[in-house]
């Protein structure tokens, strides 16, 4: 670890924390259907599409009609993206005339790409035509993040609202999030990628030829437009193989940057939305500060991870420790061009915010790095997560911190005023649980079974690892891999593919109940008896809680992988 490294840290935390409050700010204004400076351009159009699609933007929905509409929407956005990559071969923009896709392999895509995922069980630049990467994947990182930052406002009008019937109107929540937030950035964003070298172009692949006089072919396309939304809408999915790690999509330090502040933008500024929207700030500076603290944690612990020599190699007599003519540390799957610091910074941020897209190598990850990278997906994605979805996850987890803190002092806990019983308790359990019975259940086959075992490029604690994270990353709708998993086979698409869709929609149904249940309640006037929410010991009780439940659930899973990993590493039994 170096000055230097945490220098670079700091300023990327110092970033973010000076966007939160202008962007929440702007946000809040969009979904209370205020005026903004984008209004005079963007209202009419927003009126136009309304008129289009038949929707009455005034006439809010019940939490089951806005629960309903985000499915049927989701169902029909996977039927088209589905279509789009089994007809590719028929269809325009594809000069690499690439077949269509298989049945399974587009099952899992349609289903990656809907939840936000955007796990690649495919090499982007062989497989999907121009059409469908701009149709399909690009459309569907709007529309998925849009969902993602809907449904989390609704959760936030449940706790603002009292004796309401409904949570808002999804069409109208989904619309302006797409008009007035992401389209806005990504056009201005992808302007700046360009500017920094990143392509955006129809053009056939190039073909060069190398000093041995063989032919290499260089992909090109599209790819500033898709990468932006990306980052922004914390999707992930890369438009080559390498992801953030080819210079074409990640050229310098700046761009390197620039996207990781994009990662956490979006989601960091909804906990100024939250507090906004129920009428005190420090609500959300509180939740931004538990968030805050856990990636910060993170940081540093994969960062000297990574920062330590390898065993392995100092069994060998090799020399790994920094020095002016080397980087020392972990290099393995690592860009030369970012080192160490950045690359543990970008894995911790992705990993946190359930983007998924990667400038380095999971698997080359120390085992400890790898099972902070793990960790941070199995806790929820809460720490920032997706757009929307972290501060939907991270609101749960404060319903089941204040439970405990009533029970501790022994009265009805609240929250924002708001009387949390039995019915919120319940849903938001239902809500956490759902993602380890997907994780631990699928893992439990998949190392058993043939089909399973088949695809894992290690065996023993390292190869348990890829599975695990495999499970982890789709329920977690993060999308990032342990890449020696060879996940393109018809039993790892459908069961990744299945966790996907548990992971992000019966995780959503409960929640959209507690925010309908949160609505129609009173809010109470706070008392001498009212546990405060928006200072630093409730923080501290709800890292607690998070970390407990985390702990309490997959310390089992992680010691037979990275743990057991790490052990066998330092005893020199591992190689």
């Amino acid at each position: 670890m170096s000055f230097n490294g945490w220098t670079q840290i700091a300023l990327f935390m110092l970033i973010v924390g000076l966007i939160v409050k202008p962007l929440g700010a702007y946000m809040t204004r969009v979904f209370n259907g205020e005026w903004t400076f984008l209004s005079p351009v963007l209202r009419p159009l927003e009126k136009g599409f309304y008129i289009l699609c038949g929707v009455d933007a005034k006439k809010e929905q019940h939490w089951t009609a806005y629960g309903f509409a985000l499915l049927a929407f989701s169902l029909a956005g996977f039927l088209v993206l589905y279509g789009l990559q089994r007809l590719q071969a028929l269809l325009p923009f594809n000069p690499q005339a690439l077949d269509g896709v298989t049945p399974d392999l587009a099952f899992n895509t349609s289903v990656s790409f809907v939840t936000n995922t955007n796990w690649q069980s495919y090499v982007p630049e062989t497989t999907y035509g121009y059409l469908v990467e701009m149709a399909g994947l690009t459309v569907h990182n709007f529309l998925s993040a849009a969902a993602g930052i809907a449904l989390a406002v609704a959760l936030i009008r449940g706790f603002a609202r009292q004796s309401a019937a409904t949570i808002g109107n999804f069409w109208a929540d989904m619309t302006r999030a797409v008009l007035y937030i992401l389209l806005p950035l990504s056009i201005v964003g992808a302007l700046v990628l360009v500017w920094q070298g990143i392509p955006q172009n129809l053009d056939q692949y190039s073909v060069a030829s190398t000093l041995e006089g063989a032919q290499q072919i260089i992909a090109q396309g599209p790819v500033a437009s898709q990468e932006i939304i990306k980052m922004l809408g914390t999707n992930g999915g890369g438009f080559f193989n390498a992801n953030s790690a080819h210079p074409f999509e990640n050229p310098n330090a700046v761009t390197n940057l620039i996207e990781m502040v994009l990662i956490f933008a979006i989601a960091a500024s909804l906990t100024n939305v939250f507090g906004r929207m129920v009428g005190n700030e420090k609500q959300g500076w509180a939740i931004f500060g538990v968030m805050g603290f856990l990636f910060l944690a993170g940081a540093a612990t994969l960062y000297w991870a990574e920062s330590s020599t390898n065993p392995a190699f100092a069994a060998l007599g090799i020399d790994a420790s920094a020095s002016p003519l080397q980087a020392g540390g972990n290099m393995e799957g690592k860009e030369v061009r970012f080192g160490i610091a950045n690359s543990a910074l970008f894995a911790t941020a992705t990993t946190d915010a359930s983007c998924g897209a990667v400038n380095s190598m999971h698997d080359s990850l120390m085992p400890l790095g790898g099972m902070v990278a793990m960790f941070n997906i199995m806790l929820g994605e809460i720490i920032f997560g997706g757009v929307g979805s972290g501060l939907y996850g991270m609101l749960l987890f404060a319903i089941v911190a204040v439970f405990v803190a009533g029970l501790m002092v022994g009265r009805t806990p609240e929250y924002l005023g708001k009387k949390i019983e039995g019915r919120e308790v319940k849903m938001a359990m239902l809500s956490i649980l759902i993602l380890p019975l997907s994780i631990l259940g699928f893992t439990a086959v998949a190392v058993v079974i043939p089909q399973g075992l088949s695809s894992l490029a290690n065996n023993g604690p390292h190869g348990f690892s890829e599975a695990l994270y495999a499970y982890v990353s789709a329920t977690g709708n993060n999308g990032s891999a342990f890449a020696g998993l060879s996940a393109n086979t018809p039993f790892w698409n459908a069961t990744l593919g299945i966790a996907m869709w548990v992971g992000r929609f019966m995780f959503i149904v409960p929640m959209l109940a507690i925010a309908g249940s949160l609505a129609s309640k009173k809010t109470l006037a706070a008392s001498s008896g009212t546990f405060p929410t928006d200072n630093g010991l409730f923080a501290g009780l709800l890292v607690g809680v998070i970390l407990i439940i985390g702990g309490l659930t997959f310390f089992p899973a992680l010691a037979l992988g990275p743990i057991a990993e790490h052990l066998a590493l330092q005893a020199g039994t591992l190689y």
